[in-house]
């Protein structure tokens, strides 16, 4: 790799370390209570699962190999089926096997970026908007009774568009900075490692 392309590769990684760190900073805080507490912890659950945020890194990195629309359309529909998926989970609807398929949409998105898969953009929608659901009916689920509902979910979702955002900001910085062929091929590696990820996450769990 030139020298010009190291140094823009290092920048890259820069960059996301910086966002990563902007991510994780609030969730040291957990001074509040109510509103507040909720919001910190509904932030930390995406962060501290780690089904959940090799699924969600896995959607913002398959938005970055498309076109330009599904690097915010795809993660849109994430955000808004998970919020869905939270509401119904708090007014006590039940879906089938959720553990299940959070553990299968690692395993799909990996491969998904790992084979650069893109199917029409609104199957594209329809499978990130599926798993959506399921990870949000987890974190619905889940919710201390002590916390807000509100700030919880807005915790949540939060967290959750951040890793999405961090996510394809690196994709396509590293494809930028290594080339776009050797870039893609970085990203595609990270996609076979989350869904061996999320293999092994079925076998030990």
């Amino acid at each position: 790799m030139p020298a010009e392309s190291v140094r823009q590769f290092n920048r890259a990684l820069g960059i996301t370390a910086g966002l990563v760190v902007l991510i994780a900073t609030p969730l040291w805080a957990h001074s509040g209570s109510g509103a507040a507490s909720g919001l910190l912890h509904g932030m930390a659950h995406p962060l501290a699962g780690t089904d959940h945020l090799l699924a969600m890194i896995a959607v913002g990195l398959w938005a970055a190999q498309g076109e330009m629309r599904r690097v915010w359309l795809l993660p849109l529909a994430f955000v808004a089926a998970m919020l869905t998926g939270g509401v119904i989970a708090m007014w006590g609807v039940a879906l089938p096997a959720v553990e299940a398929t959070i553990l299968l949409s690692i395993v799909v998105l990996g491969a998904l970026v790992a084979v650069a898969l893109r199917p029409a953009t609104v199957l594209s929608v329809f499978i990130v908007a599926a798993f959506g659901l399921f990870h949000g009916h987890a974190h619905g689920t889940e919710i201390p009774a002590a916390m807000s509902a509100v700030g919880y979910a807005a915790g949540f979702l939060t967290a959750t568009a951040l890793l999405h955002a961090t996510a394809a900001a690196t994709a396509i910085l590293v494809k930028r900075a290594a080339g776009n062929s050797e870039g893609m091929t970085w990203v595609r590696v990270t996609g076979s490692a989350i869904a061996a990820a999320g293999l092994l996450l079925a076998v030990v769990g």
